[in-house]
């Protein structure tokens, strides 16, 4: 972390009135790092998987997220340190006092336990405490005068539930779809004391695929990571305290390990794309969520954890089958039908009841609400003693001679249906965090300590340092023109002419420039340059025209650097 800020990967926000906890400021380094990720994770749901990108505001209406559940149920469970004053999440003071499975508890079991445990700040016993719910949702006004309740966006997901109709139209009425929006959400924390891992103000990458319910188990390129073969933590697994077991997706589908196709193969996706940022195989695991920790409306729902040598293994992506709630509730809400007609092949011949209303004497008798007492009969189910509807929470009896029941056989061509939602989401920040932990390392070069960052070339903030061995003789005009087309390909490009040529090499070493050219007198006669490998510390020397493209085939990862010796 020290390394982070002192060369620009991230620094606490606004230090000069006080840093506040939750908040963190991407340097210079650190924010084209991060936009690496982001464009790498485009890369896989964009590109790869055809999914448009959208953008929608960051604050929403109340009634958005009173649909979402938000404003009834976002809430962690906290307390007040009767000695510090400091406000505590519930659950976190009590697994740092070893109790497991605190976040399951209810608000007296926690109480009672939290007797015995210190204060995550004071560090004093807590004794005798309340637990209490906290809505993590920050509050705010649309408008002047109050005249309208907003909240900023907990989640980016609830801007592409809301927009269903539109990008239904936009995808011409066809299932299966996807949207995905990367973007800023908010959720004010109790307490957060872990850095970059729990934010205030974070980034999130989602993914919301709508699909039809009965055809989760075609995913129509299954066949891409049918065979690929992955440690699976089951919840079998975790409540027998056993280990991970190695299975392949079409395996973990047909065991009923995974729930169906489309969950597995966002599992996989997810796994080829952390590693292809750089995470290591070994400190990365997917665990699926136990049966008490598992949402009321979900179906399955798997974790990709990766595991921190600071804070232990770390929550970073979540897919779940989150089946039609979303959905239905935002329907609810709105009152606006969200649904697919779904064609079938050949049209259908059906029983149906068809209930008439007597609409001259209706209309009359009940004037303003006629309307939707003829909505309502509709549906419903009537006796001999005629129907009951409800209409503004009123009941209302309607006798059975304003109304007349016909059965017929119809024709139906297809049906209307609600899609289910498979939503892999992504933590952008405690991505960006892993990829720093695991790339920072330390070893020797030239008998001293050498500080290196080894990002993959893919994500690395500066693809390439181009040095002049001397600032003369003309070897910096060609170091500059080589830099030049360097940047005219789309690459990222350092010209570095301070100091001793081994320092400059520490400098890019120690932000995780992957390759770097010098330009030295033997250029001038041979027209080439050496290209230096940051992991080996090797060099060898290539054709000045040819630095372009070995260059970019290095950083695509077409081309290794061990094929250039």
């Amino acid at each position: 972390m020290e390394l982070a800020r002192r060369r620009g990967f991230i620094w606490p926000t606004s230090e000069c009135y006080g840093a506040v906890a939750g908040f963190i400021d991407y340097g210079p380094l650190g924010a084209m790092m991060k936009r690496r990720i982001e464009n790498i994770w485009r890369d896989f749901y964009v590109i790869q998987e055809g999914y448009y990108e959208i953008e929608c505001p960051t604050i929403a209406q109340e009634a958005v997220f009173i649909a979402s559940g938000h404003v009834a149920g976002f809430a962690d469970k906290m307390c007040q340190c009767p000695h510090c004053r400091e406000y505590l999440r519930a659950d976190h003071v009590a697994e740092g006092g070893g109790i497991r499975n605190a976040s399951t508890m209810k608000n007296e079991e926690l109480s009672a336990v939290l007797a015995s445990c210190k204060c995550l700040a004071c560090e004093e016993v807590l004794g005798t405490v309340e637990v209490f719910q906290f809505n993590l949702m920050f509050r705010t006004m649309i408008g002047p005068g109050s005249q309208r309740t907003g909240y900023l966006r907990p989640e980016t997901a609830q801007g592409m539930f809301v927009d269903f109709a539109r990008l239904l139209r936009f995808y011409r009425d066809k299932l299966p779809f996807g949207a995905v929006q990367i973007g800023k959400s908010y959720r004010n924390e109790i307490s957060p004391r872990q850095g970059m891992i729990r934010l205030r103000e974070f980034t999130q990458a989602e993914a919301e695929i709508f699909v039809h319910p009965d055809e989760k188990n075609r995913h129509p390129s299954f066949r891409r990571y049918a065979e690929y073969r992955m440690p699976l933590l089951t919840s079998d697994q975790q409540l027998a305290c056993g280990e991970a077991v190695s299975l392949s997706m079409r395996e973990a589908v047909d065991k009923g390990v995974i729930a169906n196709e489309y969950v597995a193969y966002y599992v996989a996706l997810t796994h080829e794309l952390m590693i292809a940022i750089g995470i290591k195989p070994e400190r990365l695991r997917f665990r699926q969520h136990l049966p008490d920790e598992l949402a009321h409306y979900a179906n399955d729902c798997w974790d990709a954890e990766i595991f921190s040598q600071r804070f232990g293994w770390v929550e970073t992506v979540g897919i779940a089958d989150r089946t039609d709630y979303d959905l239905n509730a935002h329907a609810k809400q709105s009152g606006i039908p969200m649904t697919v007609f779904i064609q079938y092949k050949e049209p259908r011949k059906v029983p149906r009841r068809r209930i008439i209303p007597n609409m001259g004497v209706l209309g009359k008798q009940y004037r303003d609400k006629a309307k939707a007492i003829f909505a309502a009969l509709a549906t419903a189910t009537p006796d001999s003693s005629g129907a009951d509807v409800i209409v503004d929470g009123e009941t209302i009896h309607i006798p059975p001679d304003l109304f007349e029941i016909r059965d017929e056989i119809v024709e139906v061509r297809g049906e209307e249906i609600v899609p289910h939602v498979i939503e892999p989401s992504y933590g952008i920040d405690r991505m960006c965090y892993a990829v720093l932990e695991q790339a920072y390392d330390e070893d020797e070069a030239d008998g001293e300590k050498r500080i290196v960052m080894r990002f993959s070339p893919k994500v690395a903030p500066v693809q390439v340092a181009v040095f002049p061995l001397m600032s003369r003789d003309g070897l910096d005009t060609i170091a500059q023109e080589i830099a030049g087309k360097l940047q005219k390909k789309g690459i990222l490009a350092e010209y570095d002419d301070s100091g001793a040529i081994g320092r400059r090499y520490r400098r890019q070493d120690e932000i995780g420039t992957p390759f770097a050219i010098t330009v030295d007198y033997e250029t001038k006669e041979t027209q080439t340059v050496t290209v230096r490998d940051r992991d080996s510390m090797k060099q060898v020397r290539v054709f000045v025209q040819k630095v372009p493209e070995i260059v970019g085939a290095l950083v695509e990862g077409s081309l290794r650097f061990a094929e250039l010796e």
